[in-house]
């Protein structure tokens, strides 16, 4: 499961980030509102922990632009403000949850537990299409007519990303910040194996779509 938190004081953001990934979750962090919204664009988080009073955009309005995007990925907001119309807010701009600072990080888990709860009961159609082929994420399998594939985890996520992304080339840094994470020592060559592999899997079902490599660029599915 991938986390993004957008949390402008960095003390706080660290200590959260590290109880998450202690509970094995994939954690992404920004500590601006222009980059939380840059991140959470992609659609390839489970949960958002999203912080209100941020430098250069604010948590209600990055809050309103991803449910603009048809974004639906659950978000937590997080403030020091706990008065009753900033949770109307809040709540009212599209946020699931609402946690006011300062809190306990075990009922921070235990929100993210119970929306990834409801998220997962309301899912009924996660398939994602490319061309004549199709994407199960829940199952982690590519399939076109009578054939079927399993992905790695990280095969699953690139493919995820392009796809959701398409038509925009996806740069080899934006892949190993979104797949890896921001303080992962990952470089371009884990990114070209990953695809090297995704790439036979998709000739395997015999999928008229490929991931074409472009120079300087990164990558993009035709």
């Amino acid at each position: 499961m991938k986390i993004l938190l957008v949390e402008d004081e960095k003390m706080i953001a660290t200590a959260v980030s590290q109880v998450l990934k202690k509970e094995n979750y994939l954690v992404d962090l920004a500590f601006d509102g222009e980059e939380g919204l840059d991140n959470a664009l992609t659609g390839i988080y489970d949960v958002i922990v999203l912080d209100i009073l941020l430098p250069k955009m604010d948590g209600i309005d990055i809050l309103r632009e991803i449910r603009k995007a048809q974004i639906n990925t659950p978000v937590i907001m997080l403030t020091a403000k706990s008065e009753t119309r900033d949770k109307i807010l809040g709540l009212d701009s599209g946020a699931d949850d609402y946690l006011a600072k300062p809190f306990e990080t075990d009922e921070l888990l235990a929100r993210i537990r119970a929306l990834l709860r409801r998220q997962s009961e309301l899912k009924t159609d996660d398939i994602l299409l490319f061309g004549n082929s199709a994407f199960d994420p829940r199952r982690l399998e590519i399939f076109s007519e009578n054939r079927k594939v399993k992905l790695t985890i990280k095969e699953s996520n690139i493919l995820e990303l392009l796809i959701k992304n398409n038509p925009m080339v996806v740069s080899k840094d934006i892949i190993i910040e979104k797949i890896w994470g921001y303080d992962s020592d990952a470089i371009d060559a884990n990114v070209e194996t990953q695809v090297s592999l995704l790439r036979k899997k998709m000739k395997q079902i015999k999928s008229d779509t490929t991931i074409k490599a472009i120079r300087g660029a990164g990558y993009i599915l035709e």
